[in-house]
């Protein structure tokens, strides 16, 4: 006799099968717009009111040989968030953009290879978390963007602090994954418009991992200004990671199962390039869970006319992201 709320839930996730999960009755763009607007409702998209985007360069320098474009960005009323563009010193002419989505780590300084607290050294060099020196080394210019509930916009020197901001956007009928992929694209409007000079949507590619990995392939589903979508250790079922594995609460979206699983939403992805990063021996989002979602990918893919179109990684180890076979496996599709 079951009297653990959680263990029920776990077996109603067990055997649910999402509402939208494609099946070939209607064409693949039909089939993409009705998955759009549903994944707008639960997110809470409607919500969210374009405003006055106030920007304002607070920094100009140099940091680690590169130049580094510290601004301030309101993305609503009333809210500001901070953003790191990171340039190589010199460069002729402009250069793709890489944004950078830091997972849930201390703070976007994480991606810019810049130690402030205790243990960020062992954060940044133990997992490729640097994302911003390492697109510039691969001859991108670099966006950081600080998410909700992350170092300067919430967090704590401790790490993030999602709970009461994710519990209390569900309040307001919106969500924290909903508010973050907002703000990439109001700082994607901001480094447009302000730095068109340097920076070219041409190859352009968005990445995190872990919570950044998270924020990076729902805005995948609805940002399609990027040319390609990088998420690491954040694509798996959600029976297998967010249902049977303690998670942050910024994982969750209200309702979103019962019409989705995570692979489901490559409907909205392709025909975009898309790499699926992870770890082998990642303990909270299994290799098991992230295959199976892959091979949901794969077939939405292969639907939608673009099945060379994506690529899975799996990296020797855990919970980190792996930038060599990353950036090699991006590069391959980028030229196709």
């Amino acid at each position: 006799m079951n009297t653990q709320p959680l263990q029920h839930h776990i077996e109603l996730a067990a055997d649910m099968r999402p509402l939208l999960r494609w099946d070939g009755s209607v064409d693949m763009e039909t089939w993409r717009e009705t998955c759009t607007e549903t994944l707008r409702d639960l997110l809470g998209m409607d919500e969210f009111v374009e405003c006055e985007p106030i920007f304002e360069i607070t920094e100009d320098g140099e940091l680690n040989g590169n130049r580094r474009i510290h601004f301030m960005l309101q993305t609503e009323e009333g809210y500001f968030t901070h953003c790191d563009l990171l340039l190589p010193k010199e460069q002729d002419g402009p250069l793709p953009l890489c944004v950078c989505l830091q997972g849930h780590a201390k703070g976007s300084h994480i991606s810019l290879g810049v130690p402030i607290y205790p243990g960020d050294e062992e954060t940044i060099k133990g997992g490729d978390r640097d994302f911003a020196v390492r697109a510039v080394k691969e001859g991108y210019a670099a966006l950081a963007i600080e998410q909700r509930a992350f170092g300067k916009c919430g967090g704590t020197a401790n790490g993030p602090a999602c709970e009461r901001p994710a519990m209390t956007a569900f309040l307001l009928g919106r969500t924290l994954i909903g508010e973050r992929i907002w703000d990439v694209s109001r700082a994607l409007d901001a480094v447009l418009r302000h730095f068109g000079d340097l920076v070219t949507m041409d190859g352009s590619v968005l990445t995190g991992n872990s919570g950044g990995g998270t924020a990076t392939y729902y805005t995948a589903c609805l940002e399609h200004r990027f040319d390609g979508f990088m998420p690491s250790c954040a694509v798996c079922t959600y029976r297998d990671s967010i249902v049977n594995l303690h998670h942050c609460s910024c994982n969750y979206v209200p309702r979103i199962a019962k019409f989705f699983d995570m692979g489901d939403l490559a409907a909205m992805i392709a025909p975009k390039k898309l790499v699926v990063v992870c770890g082998k021996d990642d303990p909270i989002f299994p290799l098991k869970g992230v295959e199976e979602t892959f091979g949901i990918i794969k077939e939405l893919y292969g639907a939608a006319g673009v099945p060379d179109s994506c690529a899975m990684v799996v990296g020797d180890g855990g919970h980190r992201f792996y930038a060599d076979a990353g950036w090699k496996a991006m590069k391959e599709l980028l030229k196709k």
